[in-house]
């Protein structure tokens, strides 16, 4: 106002001078210094509107320069999550922060239904090698023992690759480290099939084929139990079935090729059959935490400091074997085999089964065959023994998902071993077919309960977390007794005559093992029982690396998870 005051009185006396020069009358001048006046009132007015616009134009400024940045933030979050799902084929097990929850059904189901296709082709595979046996002998002039290594290499193969295939999933994942496994199975049983020699023979479909079956089998059965938490035990229980599904149908396809195309024209097609695990592989794709828009998905913080460039020649080797340990410990579970009590004893009964476990099946059909048996008859009895599985393990896993065997498992499962066990017993009776089809119906039964638990027993002894190196360890454990099984069957033979000294061996083998396992399991539940009583928290293992932080597999509680912390001595978390 001072301002426009002062403006005011120059202009009055600037008209008033004017107005004298002019000689006008002193009224009308008044009225146009008043006139001037107001113009420059509203002028004044004018001014004061366009500095508010300029104000609101730097604000709009500011506003458009505001999304441009959460522009390129959506941009650069969008960018990241395509390629995350992109890369997901090759790096799906790769650390992601966030929470990632079971969804214990939905494109679950999709994924147990393709890895009971990979265990069909995969598990039970070395099993109808059998139907083979006989023209092998006589192709490559080998002994029983000679010709028993093929299906004993592919098994050991099979459970020996653990470790190598989890560091391929953690590298590739799950899905593209099945597919792997898919093209390595394939090409094995192909290239089988020009071989000359039973060496040849030993690193094609021993070798090569067996370590496809391992890249296929063991990521597919992790990726499951990340898919089901609350219907883990009915979800095993289902995908166990695609070993009797196998059991089903490969003896029978087997024996068709056989008689069409001989062994080497079979080993071609099945070749080609085990190519599906491609397919399999596919739709087995990773759980990824919910997406949150606006927000980065990673948090990326500074990278790390060089490494120095002096670095002393006993540094360099405390790193190199600090390096070799961790990765052994991240890949192999050495730490469950040392501090978890019950995983040490369930790796030490099981495989101390697996030597006697699965050579009656690879010599079920010769002896049906040495004894004047039709193959066609022999093979059936492979095909029943895989119906009685198909038919029973569904049941079972809706059985076993029930609150009431939570922290029994093991109990039930060791009970079906000692059933199993002494069922190979029946066939020292005799050869005619009415015994063996008693046999493969008792052992069927208790292979049912066998196979839909030994995974659960595993994911319930160990945290999830350990799950894979868990399983690789105790596949190395396994493959060397599965290793030395069938040869010592086929040396038995050789030097025996008869085949049913096999048979009562793998008896006294698997039915030791399961009473191993049930007194052991029953003597620690007692141990922690009493631990608790005096106050005193049960033993627990040692706190797990984790294979992938910043992931975290959300369950719901079911009835019954008290009972299982509480016989197993320790909770765990999933």
């Amino acid at each position: 106002m001072t301002q426009r005051n002062g403006i005011r009185g120059t202009s009055d006396r600037c008209l008033q001078s004017e107005a004298s020069g002019d000689r006008e009358p002193a009224g009308a001048g008044m009225e146009k210094v008043h006139e001037i006046n107001d113009g420059m009132e509203k002028v004044h007015e004018v001014n004061d509107n366009m500095e508010k616009v300029h104000e609101v134009n730097d604000g709009m400024e500011k506003v458009h320069e505001v999304n441009d940045g959460m522009e390129k933030v959506h941009e650069a979050n969008d960018g990241e999550s395509e390629e995350g799902a992109q890369g997901n084929e090759c790096r799906d097990s790769a650390p992601v922060k966030g929470e990632v929850t079971a969804p214990d059904g939905g494109w679950g189901w999709v994924v147990l239904a393709a890895t009971i296709i990979v265990l069909a082709l995969t598990l039970a595979f070395p099993s109808c090698v059998g139907i083979f046996y006989t023209d092998l002998q006589n192709e490559f002039h080998a002994s029983n023992s000679e010709t028993s290594w093929v299906p004993s290499i592919m098994t050991s193969v099979l459970h020996a690759g653990g470790p190598l295939c989890s560091v391929l999933v953690e590298k590739l994942g799950c899905r593209a480290t099945v597919m792997l496994g898919g093209v390595l199975s394939g090409l094995g049983m192909a290239a089988s099939s020009f071989t000359q020699s039973i060496t040849q023979l030993y690193i094609t479909a021993g070798v090569i084929t067996g370590l496809g079956f391992c890249f296929s089998f063991q990521p597919a059965v992790t990726i499951l139990g990340h898919y089901f938490v609350r219907r883990r035990a009915f979800a095993n229980a289902m995908s166990s079935t695609g070993t009797a599904l196998g059991l089903c149908f490969l003896p029978f396809l087997g024996d068709y090729l056989h008689t069409e195309l001989g062994w080497r024209g079979s080993f071609l097609v099945l070749g080609a059959i085990l190519l599906n695990c491609c397919v399999c592989g596919a739709v087995m794709r990773p759980l990824q935490p919910p997406k949150h828009r606006g927000q980065p998905l990673m948090n990326h913080g500074p990278p790390p400091p060089e490494e120095e460039t002096e670095r002393t020649e006993k540094g360099r080797m405390r790193r190199i074997w600090s390096s070799l340990g961790a990765s052994l410990s991240k890949h192999m579970a050495f730490d469950q085999l040392c501090h978890n009590t019950r995983y040490c004893v369930y790796a030490i009964g099981i495989t101390w089964m697996m030597l006697g476990f699965v050579v009656p099946l690879i010599y079920l059909v010769p002896y049906a065959t040495a004894n004047d048996m039709e193959q066609s008859r022999a093979a059936l009895l492979l095909g029943i023994l895989g119906m009685v599985n198909i038919v029973v393990r569904p049941p079972f896993g809706i059985l076993f998902s029930m609150s009431w065997f939570k922290g029994r498992h093991i109990y039930v499962f060791s009970a079906a071993l000692l059933v199993n066990g002494l069922s190979n017993s029946i066939c020292c009776i005799g050869p005619s077919f009415p015994v063996l089809l008693a046999y493969v119906a008792v052992y069927g039964l208790s292979m049912s309960v066998v196979g839909s638990l030994m995974f659960t027993v595993l994911m319930e002894i160990v945290e999830m977390s350990r799950f894979p190196s868990a399983l690789g360890l105790l596949a190395i454990m396994e493959s060397v007794t599965l290793l030395i099984g069938p040869p010592l069957a086929g040396v038995l033979i050789d030097r025996t005559g008869q085949y049913f000294h096999v048979f009562f061996a793998c008896s006294a083998v698997v039915a030791s093992s399961a009473v191993f396992l049930m007194v052991s399991f029953c003597w620690l539940d007692k141990r922690d029982s009493e631990l608790s009583k005096q106050g005193q928290p049960p033993a627990r293992p040692e706190p797990a690396v984790d294979l992938a932080p910043g992931c975290q597999y959300i369950s719901v509680p079911t009835e019954g998870d008290k009972d299982k912390a509480s016989s197993n001595g320790a909770e765990y978390s999933v």
